[in-house]
């Protein structure tokens, strides 16, 4: 498959692209990569992506542990290799198991989650697959993380599902060199 929308030079960027790289290189990510090279041709959308994505990435109610298992599971969901490339090495450093990452990698429910960890995988799996959560997973994941952390967990699947659908549609190409990758 050909990337559709690979990596612009510097001098193929207008201003509006110039500032929005920048300012993306100046934050937490500190490069232009992934899902970014795509939403470039779009630096509004990019801009505001990204600063909702440092958030739900880095701050949300939940914390990073969490984030990044709904990270991955919406990772597999949309087959998504360069979300999982990037992710699943911070899912783990963040204390996901290793045996967690290589289930969902499988699509197979993960044998050993700690019950906070159940309660995100069971909202995210119903929340893509159903299109909504169950009361009954609703009320758990309420129970655990909050308002705010239901309203949180929601928007990093939706998010995530936003990227997912940019660097499939674009076909943006996942590095050579990951060593986390999803099987076919």
């Amino acid at each position: 498959m050909a990337e559709r929308l690979g990596p612009l030079a510097a001098g193929q960027l207008n201003d509006a692209q110039r500032a929005a790289a920048q300012a993306l290189i100046a934050g937490p990510r500190g490069a232009l990569y992934g899902p970014f090279v795509p939403l470039l041709r779009s630096p509004e959308l990019m801009e505001c992506a990204q600063r909702m994505g440092a958030y739900l990435r880095y701050r949300s109610a939940i914390g990073t542990r969490l984030s990044e298992l709904a990270i991955l599971v919406t990772a597999r969901e949309w087959d998504q290799q360069v979300e999982w490339a990037i992710h699943a090495p911070i899912a783990a450093a963040s204390g996901i198991g290793a045996d967690v990452i290589a289930a969902l990698a499988q699509r197979q429910r993960p044998a050993a989650l700690q019950p906070d960890e159940q309660a995100v995988y069971d909202f995210c799996i119903e929340l893509h697959r159903q299109k909504r959560v169950s009361d009954a997973t609703w009320a758990n994941a309420l129970a655990l993380f909050g308002e705010q952390g239901v309203v949180d967990l929601s928007a990093i699947n939706g998010y995530y599902t936003l990227l997912a659908m940019v660097m499939n549609a674009a076909q943006t190409a996942a590095p050579e060199s990951i060593a986390a990758r999803l099987p076919d």
